[in-house]
């Protein structure tokens, strides 16, 4: 029995928030050629903590894989924002993050601030010049699922990207069985290459986040530089979009489990981990809607 069969479970929230990302992503697909994103050829900055600084890093590799201009993705607290940028955005679901709001404040005036939030009445808006509310795809659970995709999804449409093999692929992700050595395994290593490098460290958090799993995640082409040492039975390595060449029969020879669906659209892939995620928190009785030490938003006292 799968989760989705089961209403009422732990993680109910999640649940229905990752069940309705097929619809979220045609939304911000629709948003995207009227929201004030970067210009080509413009400079561009995106900070953002924990999940929302991966998602940037998988943007900042689109934009400047299409040849839109120099991006860089930050975390919040280490950006050297003093850095000649045109525009620097800001993105947080709560629009509530400390240290995304402290390193915009001396931004203000030097560089056009955007920020992408779920709550436009929150302090990160009322602080930039330009805002793209993405409240329809707000959530209730603490564990972000579908706002970051979402926000994604929007950042990719502006690119030029068709979103509709992604939302497609989303569909398909949402109705297959989850994979055995997904549930089982006592130690997963994500891992991407290009844009795709910010999903596997978005996979690898939302496992850790939802049910404490033993994560890891890395660049696909530097895992043989050492993290591979890890692989072995029982443990499985699940790569986003094409993996390097040889790197299966590598990972396989150690004993372990290696997965990597290329015909997938990687970003539907993300949800099938963040499918994972949810059942494992469940077959340890845990809540994914309110996993131990988390809270909706960091919020740090002065």
């Amino acid at each position: 029995m799968t989760s989705h069969d089961r209403p009422g479970a732990l993680g109910a929230q999640m649940e229905a928030e990752l069940r309705s990302q097929p619809q979220m992503w045609r939304r911000a697909g629709e948003l995207a050629a009227a929201a004030p994103l970067p210009e080509h050829g413009e400079k561009v900055a995106i900070i953002g903590c924990g999940t929302s600084w991966f998602m940037a890093q998988s943007y900042a590799a689109l934009r400047e894989a299409s040849g839109a201009g120099l991006t860089d993705a930050w975390q919040a607290t280490e950006a050297p924002l003093h850095r000649d940028y045109d525009v620097v955005i800001g993105l947080s679901r709560s629009g509530t993050t400390t240290e995304v709001i402290e390193a915009l404040e001396p931004v203000r005036g030097r560089a056009r601030t955007l920020s992408i939030v779920a709550d436009p009445s929150t302090p990160l808006p009322s602080m930039t010049d330009d805002v793209i509310d993405l409240g329809f795809a707000d959530e209730q659970s603490v564990v972000q699922t579908r706002f970051a995709t979402t926000a994604l999804s929007l950042l990719r449409a502006s690119l030029g990207v068709d979103l509709s093999s992604s939302i497609t692929d989303c569909g398909k992700a949402l109705d297959a069985p989850l994979p055995d050595a997904g549930l089982s395994a006592e130690q997963i290593t994500f891992l991407g290459s290009g844009w795709t490098i910010g999903l596997a460290h978005e996979a690898a958090l939302k496992n850790r986040e939802a049910s404490q799993a033993w994560t890891e995640s890395y660049p696909a082409m530097d895992y043989r530089h050492g993290p591979v040492a890890i692989a072995g039975p029982n443990r499985l390595t699940w790569n986003f979009g094409a993996a390097p060449q040889g790197l299966r029969e590598q990972v396989e020879g150690t004993g372990a489990t290696f997965l990597a669906d290329e015909s997938l659209d990687p970003l539907a892939d993300l949800v099938l981990a963040q499918r994972v995620a949810l059942e494992r928190a469940r077959l340890l009785n845990l809540d994914a809607d309110q996993p131990r030490g988390l809270t909706r938003s960091v919020i740090l006292d002065d």
